[in-house]
């Protein structure tokens, strides 16, 4: 996977290129500033973006406006944003109905496993969300949506876990049902959710979507 990399602290920088490189990924460029990171996108666009969401010159969110940039003009690259921190409005931002997009906390990616997991989902057009980012978002929503008012317990944990971007399998192996009981919940959540077959973007964003905004 071609990859460049945006991230003001040169030793996680290095350290994040090391691993990727070592993995049989290349980096096109792997630079300090969102300035940097956009022209280099613009000169010869990457299949991934993985960008640090505070960085120079003010360190306030300079990194996530250059993610929203490089979704709306370059949508074919995917986009891991890292932050420290969870910051529920960015992350709802980056969910726009698509995929191939990711929100990831600094301190999981000492899970090299889950990291690399990660990016490739994103990278297929899935999402990958950390756990706590879902959980603060969930947290944040106070008005209720009727459409969610049939979704079980079970559909929830469903809607969850898709959120994070895992695979059915994945799904299937954490909630101890089969593939196919998996498969039934996703189709009662799109039912239920009114997110008919054909839509442009991805179903399965769509749901997350309504989840997060309706909890």
């Amino acid at each position: 996977m071609r990859i460049a990399l945006a991230e003001d602290s040169t030793l996680l920088r290095e350290g994040i290129a090391q691993l990727l490189a070592a993995e049989g990924h290349t980096i096109t460029h792997s630079v300090g500033n969102a300035d940097d990171l956009l022209r280099a996108v613009a000169s010869d666009p990457p299949e991934l973006v993985i960008v640090d969401v505070r960085m120079p010159p003010d360190f306030v969110d300079e990194g996530i406006h250059a993610a929203l940039r490089l979704r709306l003009e370059w949508p074919d690259v995917a986009v891991v944003v890292l932050s420290q921190y969870v910051e529920r409005r960015h992350a709802s931002e980056l969910l726009d109905g698509r995929g191939g997009v990711g929100y990831l906390l600094k301190d999981r990616v000492s899970d090299i496993g889950g990291f690399l997991d990660a990016l490739n989902r994103v990278r297929a057009g899935g999402t990958a969300f950390d756990p706590e980012v879902i959980r603060q978002l969930i947290t944040a929503k106070s008005a209720p949506d009727s459409r969610l008012a049939g979704i079980t317990e079970r559909e929830r944990s469903v809607l969850e876990l898709m959120a994070q971007g895992h695979s059915n399998a994945s799904m299937a192996t954490r909630l101890y049902v089969s593939q196919s009981g998996i498969e039934k919940h996703i189709n009662a959540i799109f039912t239920k959710l009114q997110i008919e077959p054909g839509t442009t973007y991805n179903r399965r964003v769509l749901a997350v979507l309504a989840y997060l905004d309706g909890t």
